[in-house]
Parts: C-alpha cells; structure tokens; sequence
C-alpha cells in the first residue's frame, strides 16, 4: 500500500516504508525512474527477509508523487530526499542510491552526514547535468535551451528526455565534483563496464575525488545502467551489508 508524505514544500511525495532493525536501508532511484524498480523492489524483499528497515520514494515528478517532471530540478529531488530522510525515518540511515539517487546519496552526505552509517552507489551520475548534458550540447542545442527552455535528448533506457533550462542552471548550484566531497563512513560504489549512460571514468573521477576511510569501487564486465541482473542484484545486498559491518 502506497503511502504519501505532504513536504515543507507542499509537495506530495508517495513511498513505502517497511518497518525492522536499524539501520534504515532508503533506495534513492534514478532520472525519470520510480520507487516500483526492479532493484528499489528487490531490495525491499531483501530487507523484510533480513528483518531490516526499508524505504523506498518517488521523487516528486516520479512515478506516484506529484508535480510534472519538467518542473524539477536536482535541488527539488534534494529537498524531496531531506524530507523523506528527516520526517519517516529517525537514527542510522544506509542510503543506496542508483544512477541520479547517486548523486542525490552525495548531496545527502553533505546535508545530512552525522544521519549517514554506510552508503552504496550504483552507477552514480554525480553533476550529469554538467559534464553529460551541458558537456555534450552542441551550440545549436544551447540556442535552443536559451530561447525555448528546454530541449529534448534520446533514451538507452526510455522515453526521450526533457532537459530544461532550470535542471541546467540547478544542477550547476549543486556540483559535487568541484569541492571537497567528503564521506566519512563505509562507501561502495558499484559500476558496470558496459554502461551507456554513466563511465566507468566518471565512476573513477568520484573515487579519487572524494575523501574517507573507507571506500571502494566495484566494476562488473559487461554490466549494463540497470544493474539488475541476478548476480548484479546480490552484488548490491553484499555491498549494503558490508557497509553496514561494525568498524
């Protein structure tokens, strides 16, 4: 049974929450993805086998929550994700973030660090909107983006995306890439070799530009964005429980 959060931004955010032992395990999803994704269901099967707590969301503009996706930007996601974290859940949170949740898992450490036991990546797409989008934009398409708002961008994966003018400026305000980015608590990022949305060199930028004590990054030959193959979902258990190991 879904259930809706209204934030401090009135914005009706839907999620599923199961409850168990700390710390709470909250799936961060991708771009235009949603709270009833192969691994988001996954790991909430896992979690109630290992009597763990779980959550899982829908960004607003995703999925069951409200708003347009043409409307967001990375700090709406940002304030959706704080107010799921700050009003559903109390003590310890594991935050497993794919694809764009991975960025979002970043920003949340910077956010909300002391919140923060352990936290896992899947294919993290930290500051996409700059190094993919901005960066690849051709000078037709950033007259386009100027004078219309927002240009349309083929899929792997969907439907075509709509990028707009504010996810551009917004994503600029919220780079993690570019400043200290540091994670002081267990982190596995976790890459497939064969993925067409986010490098493996991007993967590689993140681990040796942020900081900590603990971390490490996983390539798996052949593996695709989804990440959601059998041996790709019990890659991702492994790295929550690993994160979760007492120091």
């Amino acid at each position: 049974m879904t259930s809706y959060l209204t934030t401090p931004n009135n914005r009706r955010i839907a999620y599923h929450k199961t409850d168990g032992q700390g710390p709470v395990v909250v799936f961060l999803g991708g771009l235009k993805s949603d709270m009833m994704g192969t691994k988001a269901v996954h790991l909430e099967e896992w979690c109630k086998s290992q009597n763990r707590a779980f959550l899982r969301f829908d960004y607003s503009g995703h999925g069951e929550s409200s708003e347009t996706f043409e409307s967001g930007s990375i700090a709406d996601w940002h304030q959706d994700t704080l107010a799921v974290i700050d009003m559903l859940t109390d003590g310890p949170i594991v935050p497993v973030g794919s694809s764009m949740g991975g960025w979002q898992a970043l920003l949340l450490a910077r956010a909300r660090p002391e919140r923060i036991a352990g936290m896992v990546t899947i294919a993290a797409a930290a500051d996409f909107t700059e190094d993919g989008y901005w960066a690849s934009f051709t000078d037709a398409q950033k007259a386009d983006l100027a004078s219309n708002g927002q240009i349309e961008l083929p899929s792997d994966y969907m439907d075509p995306y709509i990028v707009t003018q504010k996810m551009i400026d917004d994503g600029r305000k919220h780079l993690v890439l570019r400043a200290p980015l540091n994670l002081p608590f267990p982190v596995r990022f976790l890459q497939g070799t064969n993925d067409s949305a986010v490098s493996r060199e991007t993967a590689l930028k993140l681990l040796d530009h942020a900081t900590g004590p603990d971390m490490h990054l996983t390539l798996v030959r052949d593996a695709d964005h989804r990440f959601s193959t059998a041996e790709c979902l019990t890659l991702i258990e492994q790295a929550v429980l690993d994160v979760m190991k007492p120091a």
